[in-house]
């Protein structure tokens, strides 16, 4: 219903609505026209939907009297201010997604089926303008009221000491607030004053200069630094120095379980009140956050993937620590990455972004190499501490017993025996990828996806972790009826439970999915392990990032070699990622740090690299391959992903989308081809990649391509998807 101007109709309002649908939707508004940015309930197919108004148009494709009107205007001023709205339908336009579902993305959940704001919660309550005003000129009200106003001129009232008022006073409070004589105190969440924290180190004082010293207004800078040579302690700097200025702080991490330490430090360090936006919140604190923020009230916003669509009306810098992250990346909806999206903001906005890393991402890298974004570097850990030590254990020579060698073992009892904590990484949850028949052979697989199913032993069920289907554990073995089940693998439920049998005494605490799916579990690491003493953490890749435990020592990842033969030409840069990430969590306070790396590869170059250059010149290499293989990030690619049913209606649907493409010089399209895992679930699945030398021409013939891709018959009958700049090309 959207489309070109047309009849003169200047109470046109173009709606963005939630629905997976390239385009706005125009609708008559017979009273005032609602700001942009504001909410509206209108007609759409035989109901009401909640949208968002994006533009009044002077006219549109379809006759006026074809047209419905707005139902009802549900904001007086708009939600998304001018910034926000650009920026949500620029992502939108980028990643290929519905603006309505964009814009109603950019809402706290809360707020996305129209229901009135909610009241500001209040700390307690000061006098108002007015009310000095009454008080000055004697019209302010008699009796209880008059003292109770002149109380409040001398200092405000907590809420607490209003509700052990008695009621007589409590009524002439809210007569005062009736005739707007006080007004409500927000929280302000500054505690206590600031703490000092280290000074800076020679190196990080080099950096804070260099930042100081560039033009104001919009920036890049990429800011790398080894694991433990104070990245934050420069990010804290920064943010005094704009929190000074009045403005906001904008700080990204990549998971959860970073939050809470991260917010406690920064609330520590700069003395006032940190504001959380991540899905683990309750909707009722996620929208007051949102809400503070809008005001310009929060100071400091942190949060994770979807906190980059907090409004800033007052913004001076955006943070994004773990640049390189994948979880930035969102796979499903609207498939933005909250890395670029910030940075596009920030351009809007004129304020300069921060982006840290010890393992940059390779796009960060390029963009750096090509003076896109300057490039700052902290190559030491801060007070002087020494790089953990990185050993191998060769696997080929020693026995090991699920999954852990006698080296290892060893290890770990010489750090427990001193007191110190110790980190078993194993990239896998479970107990046991694999659950197989001794006697014949039978494994557990999927039905679906022809994918080994795991064995999740504590909650006794089978699971495929492709497709997400359960089922429980058979007693016998549905081929040959043997009790002799047996597991192969071993993940980090199987982990757990061989080293508490080793280790019965030491405090051991397991961090995956299945143990942080609680809010309290998400809390900081330090504050789930013991204060003292030895202490054992067996984990997934939620342990690699950020998290600072000063009495870790040790670190083993068990499982260094999945990562060396895929097929994917990004598992060369993930998995050094991932084994430096991981290996920077050990010797981060007085001790030093020791890391293994089990392995039956030994001599891969990879890991030879890695070892004798580091990640910068193993990126340096990986850079170089990829130009050679035209692989991003020198090219640019856009994944079409599709999955039906039956399998001829798959390739049928890909190859009309093929031949849908626009002719485009420079744009190449790959396939159509079956996913790399082509099955899931009951689905089929199949893909066609388009690849570019240059952005602009790839994109240049999306959008048209986008809305073909919709009208196409073959695409009513399955379920598919467009990704651009795709992490995964599965």
């Amino acid at each position: 219903m959207s489309g070109t101007q047309a009849d003169a109709a200047p109470d046109i309002v173009r709606v963005a609505l939630p629905v997976p649908l390239r385009r706005l939707f125009d609708y008559t508004c017979p009273g005032p026209p609602p700001a942009p940015g504001s909410r509206v309930r209108v007609p759409f197919a035989r109901g009401l939907r909640v949208g968002i108004a994006v533009e009044r148009a002077a006219g549109s494709v379809l006759p006026r009297d074809q047209l419905k009107p707005v139902a009802a205007v549900l904001d007086a001023a708009p939600l998304l201010d001018a910034e926000l709205l650009a920026s949500a339908l620029w992502a939108a336009g980028y990643w290929l997604g519905a603006p309505g579902e964009a814009l109603l993305g950019a809402l706290p959940a809360a707020l996305r089926n129209g229901r009135p704001l909610p009241a500001a919660r209040v700390a307690g309550w000061c006098i108002s303008a007015t009310g000095r005003a009454a008080l000055a000129t004697g019209t302010a009200p008699r009796g209880a009221a008059t003292a109770l106003l002149a109380a409040l001129a001398a200092a405000p009232l907590a809420l607490a000491a209003v509700r052990a008022r008695p009621a007589a006073q409590r009524a002439a409070l809210a007569r005062l607030r009736k005739a707007g004589l006080v007004e409500p105190l927000a929280p302000t969440g500054a505690a206590t004053p600031a703490e000092s924290g280290p000074p800076l180190n020679p190196a990080q004082q080099q950096v804070l200069a260099a930042l100081r010293a560039q033009p104001p207004g919009f920036g890049v800078t990429l800011l790398e630094g080894v694991t433990g040579s104070g990245k934050t302690e420069v990010y804290l700097a920064r943010m005094r120095e704009v929190l000074a200025q009045g403005r906001q702080v904008l700080m990204l991490v990549p998971e959860i379980g970073l939050v809470a330490q991260t917010a406690q430090r920064l609330q520590a360090r700069l003395g006032v009140r940190v504001d959380t936006l991540h899905s683990g919140l309750a909707d009722g604190l996620r929208v007051d956050a949102w809400l503070r923020a809008r005001s310009g009230a929060a100071r400091v916003l942190l949060g994770t993937r979807s906190a980059v669509f907090t409004p800033l009306p007052h913004a001076g810098l955006i943070v994004i620590d773990e640049e390189h992250d994948a979880s930035y990346k969102q796979q499903d909806g609207l498939r933005y990455h909250a890395r670029d999206l910030a940075i596009r903001r920030a351009q809007r906005l004129d304020i300069p972004v921060l982006l840290g890393s010890a393992t940059p991402s390779l796009e960060s890298l390029h963009n750096a190499v090509r003076g896109r974004y300057a490039h700052l570097r902290l190559a030491q850990r801060a007070n002087a501490r020494p790089a953990p030590h990185v050993e191998l254990i060769d696997l080929r020579r020693q026995r090991s017993e699920h999954g852990l060698s006698a080296p290892l073992l060893a290890a770990l009892a010489e750090t427990f025996a001193r007191g110190e904590q110790a980190l078993v990484f194993r990239n896998r949850r479970g107990y046991a990828p694999v659950l197989t028949c001794a006697g014949c052979g039978w494994h557990a697989d999927c039905p679906h996806c022809a994918r080994p199913l795991t064995w999740h032993r504590a909650a006794r069920r089978l699971e495929c972790h492709l497709c997400g289907r359960l089922q429980p554990v058979p007693a016998t073995c549905p081929a040959c009826g043997s009790p002799a089940l047996q597991p192969q693998g071993h993940g980090t439920e199987r982990l757990e439970d061989a080293l508490a049998q080793r280790f019965p005494g030491i405090p051991l605490l397991r961090v995956d999915r299945e143990t942080t799916r609680a809010r309290a579990a998400q809390a900081a690491l330090d504050a789930r392990l013991p204060p003292a003493g030895p202490a054992l953490l067996v984990g997934t890749q939620m342990l690699a990032k950020g998290h600072d435990l000063p009495r870790l020592t040790l670190v083993a990842v068990t499982g260094v070699d999945e990562g060396l033969y895929s097929i994917d030409f990004r598992a060369p840069e993930r998995l050094a990622q991932l084994v430096v990430q991981v290996a920077g969590r050990a010797g981060r306070g007085d001790a030093p740090g020791r890391v293994l790396l089990q392995t039956r590869h030994p001599d891969h170059p990879l890991l030879l690299r890695l070892l004798s250059g580091g990640y910068p010149a193993l990126a340096a290499e990986l850079l170089d391959e990829r130009r050679a293989a035209c692989l991003p990030p020198h090219a640019h690619h856009v994944l079409l992903r599709a999955e039906a049913e039956r399998e001829e209606r798959l390739f049928a649907f890909l190859e009309a989308a093929r031949a849908a493409l626009p002719a485009a010089p420079g744009v190449e399209a790959v396939g159509p081809m079956p996913a790399p895992l082509p099955r899931r679930g009951p689905r089929w699945c199949g893909q066609l990649l388009l690849t570019a030398a240059e952005r602009r021409a790839l994109h240049a013939a999306l959008a048209p391509w986008a809305q073909t891709l919709e009208a196409l018959p073959q695409a009513r009958s399955l379920r598919w998807s467009l990704d651009v700049d795709p992490l995964e090309m599965g």
